[in-house]
């Protein structure tokens, strides 16, 4: 059903204009969209559950988390410290070969402050990479002041 607009002062006695309309009312049709994203919204996640089936029962133990990262510290004098155990740059080595033979894939998070030379941490970080660590990180703080974040990681 087409309508015209109406004039005020036409000389149709029902006061329409006789040229039709060519604009497209689209409301109808994003009602019905929005209807269906809805629909969709809905029944998604229960298309995701697959076969119902009955699991069977094990001994085996679970599959173990991630363990949280480990983070080594080098303090505004240039010392390495790993869990506020402080060393030197010699004596961290043997530490972190232990630290290595037990979990290869541990991640290694590196913190310097910020008034150590950047070759000093570049340095700690080599340290762990030839301990046998092959992810490690930087942290830095954003900007905002929020908590510290992995920044930067290294490949093996």
């Amino acid at each position: 059903m087409a309508m015209g607009s109406i004039k005020a002062g036409s000389d149709d006695e029902d006061g329409l204009d006789a040229a039709p309309m060519a604009d497209i009312n689209v409301t109808p049709m994003v009602d019905v969209m929005l209807v269906l994203l809805i629909i969709f919204m809905v029944a998604a996640p229960l298309m995701t559950t697959g076969v119902p089936v009955q699991l069977p029962k094990t001994s085996a133990q679970k599959v173990a988390q991630a363990k949280k990262p480990l983070e080594i510290t080098v303090d505004k004098d240039g010392n390495p410290s790993i869990a506020k155990e402080v060393f030197t740059m010699d004596s961290i080595v043997p530490r972190l070969r232990e630290m290595a033979a037990e979990n290869k894939d541990q991640v290694m998070l590196v913190r310097g402050d910020r008034d150590v030379p950047y070759g000093k941490v570049m340095e700690v970080m080599g340290l762990v990479g030839q301990a046998g660590f092959s992810k490690v990180s930087l942290i830095a703080q954003s900007p905002g002041g929020a908590a510290p974040a992995p920044a930067a990681k290294t490949a093996p």
